[in-house]
């Protein structure tokens, strides 16, 4: 596809044929290799029912630029055709004036409902829904329902999954699945087929992360949004997944040490990605000048042992490293929500132990290491060396159980104040305990070495 650009109408044509034959998510994965200015050709040759196909993946990179791209009248036309969640998240992505002339150009009903939508904080439950979704009255009867979803089949998210509501209030009293349907007589009453239990719904405002829990807890295909007891749309498990793909990104990319990606990788512009790394890496080099300050205050100390220079890097990645691993696991079990706040202490006294029995292995293997290489004459590390491994050994205990502990804490307190946990990256985590751990190194150095090589 990379070599379509730019595209003669008699080329473009051609290749929107064999567009419009390939699996759709195929085409919109070729289109991600291609210029907008490429796909916009491409797109503007394609069968409009196809259009809105492509349109509907959530994969398709830059859809709001290519919706903008396109001519006015095709827009709006394809906005209208489209799944109602989808063209809310192409418009939340637009500027505002071109989000309110496409909005302008929509009839009243669909902007009404897409304005709903957009209204919701993004992330929350409403902000996702769609309103495409099967519903009845409770007085329907099966074969009269099956009737319904005959026709309106080609207009909803899923038909999958039925909502019952009362004929007078419109409030939802019972779900049930097309399975159950099917298996019922025409003339039994649909309420005859569905469980006999409420529904699991979720508030407008629920977030991305219990929206997923309950759809994996209860193993549905979608749950409706409902509110003062009305069903406004529905979540649908396809939806959720992109959006749970899009906000783990996000926190990989924090956890690395540097700011979320907007754009896929390759179609990140150079002074995009210099923005998006070089302040966090400023930060980072700041924070990591501490280091330097923790070293000049033992300057003294170095110069009457240089020896103990030598196991600095070793000293300082240990703690790191353990620092991340407990950094790790807790942002993990929080998003899951397999801990809450009110656990710190128990993760605390988790953490401490582990930390004591890491350091002691780490540390065993640090004297035995620095004994080998005193004895097989591969480095003299002087007289005193059984007190330097004795050094190393008891500042490892100390500075991986540091380490551990203040690793496993900090997502904690980042979430009391109202931070991201993800924000607890391991380059700042590392940065934390390499300060700390040149303390406890030089402190128990002080503490074994004094009147030797002290």
């Amino acid at each position: 596809m990379n070599d379509f650009s730019p595209v003669a109408d008699d080329e473009a044509v051609a290749i929107a044929r064999i567009l419009a034959n390939d699996h759709v998510a195929d085409v919109v994965e070729a289109l991600n290799h291609e210029s907008r200015e490429t796909a916009t050709d491409l797109l503007c040759a394609v069968p409009f029912e196809r259009l809105v196909e492509i349109f509907d993946q959530p994969e398709l990179e830059s859809a709001p630029e290519l919706v903008e791209a396109l001519p006015r009248p095709k827009a709006s036309k394809l906005l209208t055709a489209m799944s109602v969640d989808r063209a809310a998240d192409i418009l939340r992505e637009l500027d505002e004036r071109e989000r309110s002339e496409l909005l302008g150009a929509l009839a009243p009903p669909l902007r009404a409902t897409l304005l709903s939508i957009l209204g919701y904080p993004e992330g929350s439950a409403a902000s996702i829904m769609t309103t495409e979704f099967v519903s009845v009255p409770s007085d329907w009867t099966v074969g009269r329902t099956l009737d319904y979803i005959r026709k309106v089949e080609r207009t909803r998210e899923t038909v999958y999954a039925i909502y019952i509501v009362d004929p007078q209030t419109h409030l939802l009293v019972r779900s049930t699945g097309l399975r159950r349907l099917i298996t019922g007589e025409p003339d039994d009453p649909i309420l005859s087929v569905a469980p006999d239990r409420v529904p699991v719904t979720v508030t407008p405002l629920t977030d991305r992360e219990t929206l997923a829990q309950t759809i994996s807890k209860y193993d549905l295909l979608a749950v409706p949004v409902v509110d003062h007891g009305k069903i406004l749309g529905i979540v649908t498990i396809d939806d959720i997944i992109d959006t749970m793909i899009e906000e783990t990104t996000e926190d990989v990319h924090r956890f690395g040490g540097m700011e979320a990606l907007d754009e896929p990788y390759m179609k990140m512009s150079f002074l995009s990605m210099i923005k998006k790394r070089g302040g966090w890496l400023c930060a980072l080099f700041i924070s990591e000048m501490l280091t330097a300050n923790a070293m000049q205050s033992y300057e003294g100390e170095l110069e009457k042992a240089i020896v103990l220079t030598l196991f600095i890097p070793l000293i300082m990645s240990s703690g790191g490293n353990s620092g991340s691993q407990a950094t790790s696991l807790v942002i993990r079990a929080l998003a899951l929500r397999e801990i809450g706040l009110r656990d710190w202490w128990r993760v605390a006294l988790r953490e401490l132990p582990t930390g004591l029995v890491l350091g002691a292995m780490l540390g065993v293997v640090g004297i035995v290491r620095i004994a080998l290489w005193q004895y097989m004459g591969f480095y003299d590390y002087g007289p005193h060396w059984p007190l330097i491994a004795t050094t190393v050994g008891a500042a490892l205990v100390g500075i991986v159980t540091f380490g551990s502990l203040s690793g496993s804490m900090l997502p904690f307190a980042l979430k009391r104040i109202g931070f991201d946990p993800a924000s607890a990256s391991a380059p700042f985590v590392a940065t934390l305990v390499d300060v700390t751990g040149l303390v406890i190194y030089f402190s128990v150095a002080l503490v074994i070495l004094r009147g030797t090589l002290l």
